[in-house]
C-alpha cells in the first residue's frame, strides 16, 4: 500500500470516532479540540491519555505509547501493521452493509420452519427477545441477490465475508445474530463447523452500553445463553462469544466497580471452569467482586433455564454462587 492511501486512509478514519466506537469516553476537554481520558491500551484509575482530534493523534502519559489511528488499532487489538489497516477498512465500510444483511436475514426468520423450530428448540420463544438481539435466518442462496440490488458491489461482499470467492453465500442454514462490526451464524446442521463470525473481531461484550450501568453483571459464554437468561426478566446479562475475553472486554467489565457474575458452561472437560477460574482471578486484581455461579455438570446456562423453566432456579443458583 502505498504512502499516498495510507495518508488518505487515516484523513477518512477519524480517530476519535474510532476510539468512541471501542467505547472510550473523555473525562474533560482542554483547548484546541484535545481531550484527555483513562487510557484504552491499559488499566488506570487517573485520566493520562490524550486526544488531539485536529491532528488525529493519541499519546498516553502513563503508558509513554502514542500514534496514529492506525498504531492505536495495532496496539488496542494487538494485531500487526496489515491486520490493523484490514480492521480498520472493515470498520470503515462494513457498517452499512451489515446493517443491509442483517435486516435481510430478519425479514427470512419466519419464513422458515425449520429456523423458527430451532429457536424454540433452545428455547428463545419469547418475540421479545427476538426483537431485542435482531435474530435472523440465513437461508442460503439469496443474500448476495438482495445485497447487489441495493447496490453493494459483488467484490465488497466478497471482501465482508458474506459470499465466497465463488460467489456464493458465506451463511447458509444459520441462526445469525448481529454484532457491532460482525454477524455470528450459528449452524442448524451438525454437518457444519458449529460457529461462524465474518473476518475481523468479535468485538467488545455483547449489548454492553444497556448493561455497563448495572452494579451487578451477569457474565455468559454464548448468545444462545444471554437470550435465555434476557428472556427470563435478567436484563443485567453481557455475553464475551467463548469463555476467552478480548482486551476490550476485559477492560470493559473492570471500568468500574461492580459484582461479576461468571456463568460460564459446565464443561465435562472443565474448559469453562478453568477459563472462568484464571478470569476471576485478573478481574479481582483490578478489584471487581466476583462470583461463580455453579451449574449443574454438563449444563450452560441455556440448557438449564430450558431444562428449568423457572427463572427462580437460576436466581437460586446466583445466590449460592462463590467469592
Amino acid at each position: 500500500m502505498s504512502r499516498q492511501v495510507l495518508d488518505e486512509l487515516k484523513q477518512q478514519i477519524s480517530l476519535l470516532d474510532y476510539l468512541q466506537a471501542q467505547d472510550w469516553r473523555p473525562a474533560r476537554r482542554l483547548s484546541r479540540g484535545r481531550l484527555m481520558g483513562l487510557c484504552p491500551l491499559h488499566a488506570e484509575h487517573q485520566p493520562s491519555f490524550l486526544v488531539d482530534s485536529t491532528k488525529n493523534l493519541f499519546y498516553c502519559y502513563g503508558c509513554g505509547r502514542g500514534g496514529d489511528v492506525i498504531r492505536f488499532a495495532e496496539l488496542y487489538h494487538q494485531v500487526r501493521f496489515p491486520q490493523a489497516l484490514a480492521l480498520l477498512q472493515q470498520w470503515r465500510g462494513l457498517p452499512p452493509l451489515l446493517r443491509a444483511a442483517a435486516d435481510f436475514y430478519r425479514m427470512q426468520l419466519h419464513r422458515h420452519s425449520e429456523a423458527v423450530a430451532y429457536l424454540s428448540q433452545r428455547g428463545v420463544r419469547s418475540p421479545e427477545v427476538v426483537e431485542h438481539m435482531g435474530i435472523g435466518y440465513a437461508p442460503g442462496g439469496c443474500l448476495r441477490g438482495w445485497l447487489t440490488q441495493l447496490g453493494f458491489p459483488l467484490e465488497t461482499l466478497r471482501e465482508a465475508g458474506l459470499v465466497t470467492g465463488a460467489g456464493y453465500d458465506a451463511y447458509i442454514h444459520r441462526i445469525v445474530f448481529p454484532l457491532e462490526a460482525n454477524l455470528y451464524g450459528r449452524s442448524l446442521s451438525a454437518a457444519a463447523p458449529a460457529h461462524r463470525f465474518l473476518t475481523g473481531t468479535k468485538g467488545g461484550l455483547y449489548a454492553w452500553e444497556q448493561v455497563r450501568h448495572y452494579p451487578e453483571v451477569i457474565l455468559v459464554e454464548g448468545l444462545f445463553d444471554y437470550a435465555a437468561l434476557w428472556q427470563a426478566g435478567f436484563h443485567n446479562v453481557t455475553c464475551s462469544m467463548g469463555n476467552h475475553l478480548n482486551g476490550r472486554q476485559y477492560r470493559q467489565l473492570c471500568d468500574r466497580p461492580r459484582t461479576v457474575y461468571l456463568a460460564f458452561d459446565a464443561d465435562t472437560n472443565g474448559s469453562g471452569q478453568q477459563a472462568a477460574q484464571s478470569l476471576a482471578c485478573r478481574l479481582r486484581e483490578q478489584g471487581i467482586n466476583v462470583r461463580s455461579v455453579s451449574l449443574p455438570d454438563g449444563h450452560d446456562p441455556n440448557s438449564f433455564l430450558v431444562e428449568n423453566d423457572d427463572a427462580r432456579h437460576f436466581r437460586l443458583l446466583l445466590e449460592a454462587a462463590l467469592p
